[in-house]
């Protein structure tokens, strides 16, 4: 519900999901990015964007960080891959720390859900009317879950 007594931030629109198949094991997986679909940023990945980096690192080369803070690794990835949404990635949380077990335990109640991409862009294309900026080829470094992702469907789907 919008109301003009809110502050700006309630006001936005978020992805509605239900989180499916909780359990204690720290597994989850979603969509860090979709293809085709501007950030908040104005920033659209292209499909095969990440396919080079992917190769050369695969999911095990790629961080799995908390709020994208380099010294707060929570987790690893044990699968990431491009489908026709976009990048899919899957992966553990450790809840042997205090933080795993803290993320994994907001993250079955739904109140930590989002996906956020760390990367280097390689190759860009900008649209000379729009400004627009779509990403061709990215060095993925690594894959955070955050509060509040730039792009508003790179969420975790499901934990269990």
């Amino acid at each position: 519900m919008i109301t003009d007594d809110l502050p700006v931030w309630r006001t936005k629109k978020y992805a509605d999901l239900t989180l499916a198949g909780v359990s204690g094991d720290g597994v989850f997986s979603g969509y860090a990015s979709l293809f085709g679909v501007a950030d908040s940023g104005g920033d659209v990945v292209a499909r095969g964007a990440f396919a080079k980096a992917l190769k050369a690192r695969g999911a095990g080369g790629v961080k799995l960080l908390y709020q994208h803070i380099a010294a707060e690794p929570i987790g690893v990835w044990t699968e990431i891959y491009e489908d026709a949404a976009g990048l899919f990635v899957r992966g553990r949380v450790l809840t042997e720390l205090e933080r795993g077990r803290d993320v994994l335990a907001l993250m079955r109640e739904g109140a930590l859900d989002g996906l956020s991409i760390g990367f280097k862009t390689i190759r860009a294309r900008t649209d000379g009317k729009t400004r627009a900026r779509t990403i061709l080829e990215a060095d993925l470094w690594e894959v955070s879950v955050v509060t509040f992702p730039m792009l508003s469907g790179a969420r975790v789907t499901r934990v269990g």
